[in-house]
């Protein structure tokens, strides 16, 4: 087991890690419960796969063991399939569990079926009483804010407000978007733990940076400027090479190949004003 200054250390950096991925789990809609649900998950499927002797699964109490979870719920959550959602069924954040109500309740809903208008905080079928039916606790006046900047409701010139969509998604990604930033932080990820733990007699995979802490901000459309046609001149010739050296896939065993190939981004924090004078120097990782 690690030393506490090591598990420290390391939770340390988890934390870095964790707050670009959480920022955008924010900005999609995405709570905490869901995280954790999913991560508890990860936990199980990990260690399932990753510390079995002789390449079988690991039995229940070892994971158990090593992960800290319950031999019970190890069992329950390795039934969990990858095509399953790893969150609690039925779990929503509170923007959406208020929209839900708008869209369901028969006591905010018109004849018509559809989410009537609603006045801000006069009577029991206001926008005030939805919210305090659904999300006791949250001030409706944060609610409207929070939901009117996504775009889930309007207000009318009546002011009474209109819901506009069932769910809360603060920043809508496609797809695609979504495949590709879950594929990029898996390869990274994963080189990472290959070079930190590693047997002496397996190779490094390349992993390095070009960075400093002091350019000048100035000269920040000529660094993109020139990374951009450096990096993409690079990885055009890495694709030629990795081309040559496909292997003819009808040819059986023979033709059984790896995924192998090189990824090129940019480097920079999300702060980007200049600190006030005597005060700190945001933290840099070299």
């Amino acid at each position: 087991m690690a030393s506490k200054e090591l598990r420290t250390r390391i939770l340390d950096a988890l934390g870095r890690l964790l707050e670009p991925i959480v920022l955008l789990l924010l900005k999609s809609g995405i709570t905490w419960k869901e995280f954790a649900d999913l991560a508890k998950v990860k936990f199980v499927q990990v260690a399932t796969n990753e510390f079995g002797i002789r390449g079988r699964p690991t039995n229940a109490s070892r994971v158990a063991i090593l992960t800290g979870i319950d031999r019970r719920d190890v069992r329950k959550l390795r039934a969990v399939s990858s095509e399953q959602p790893a969150f609690a069924p039925g779990f929503m954040s509170k923007p959406t569990q208020v929209l839900d109500g708008w869209f369901h309740d028969p006591d905010f809903r018109a004849a018509s079926g559809e989410p009537r208008e609603l006045p801000v905080s006069e009577g029991d079928d206001s926008f005030a009483a939805l919210v305090r039916r659904y999300v006791p606790g949250i001030p409706h006046v944060a609610m409207i804010k929070e939901l009117r900047a996504v775009g889930a409701i309007e207000e009318l010139p009546d002011g009474r407000l209109r819901a506009l969509k069932r769910n809360y998604i603060p920043r809508e990604l496609t797809g695609n978007q979504i495949r590709l930033w879950g594929s990029v932080l898996e390869d990274v990820g994963t080189t990472l733990e290959h070079n930190l733990m590693r047997k002496p007699s397996e190779r490094p995979r390349f992993e390095r940076r070009a960075l400093s802490l002091t350019v000048d901000r100035k000269a920040l459309p000529e660094f993109e400027a020139l990374l951009a046609a450096e990096g993409q001149a690079f990885l055009e010739r890495m694709d030629d090479w990795i081309n040559a050296h496909q292997v003819d896939s009808s040819a059986g065993e023979q033709g059984v190949g790896i995924r192998l190939g090189v990824g090129v981004y940019h480097i920079q924090d999300r702060l980007l004003r200049p600190p006030k004078s005597g005060a700190r120097v945001a933290r840099k990782n070299g």
